[in-house]
């Protein structure tokens, strides 16, 4: 995962913008909406991302805390 994922995320993020604007720039609401959902889509895409890091990360820590406890 990590940051290719986020890079991806970001992309959609940006490709949205940018399709929102344009569809405002030319009246096509369209447009914009499916701008606007892009940009949540990959807004909801890097949310997700970053909290399954998160719980990597916690399980990781507690496997390594149960294994430093068994070796005492």
């Amino acid at each position: 995962m990590g940051a290719f994922d986020k890079a991806k995320d970001k992309a959609e993020q940006l490709k949205g913008k940018a399709k929102e604007h344009f569809g405002d720039a030319t009246d096509n609401e369209s447009l914009e909406n499916e701008g606007r959902g892009e940009q949540v889509k990959g807004k909801t895409k890097e949310e997700w991302h970053d909290l399954r890091e998160k719980g990597e990360d916690k399980l990781h820590d507690a496997k390594e805390r149960f294994t430093d406890d068994d070796r005492r």
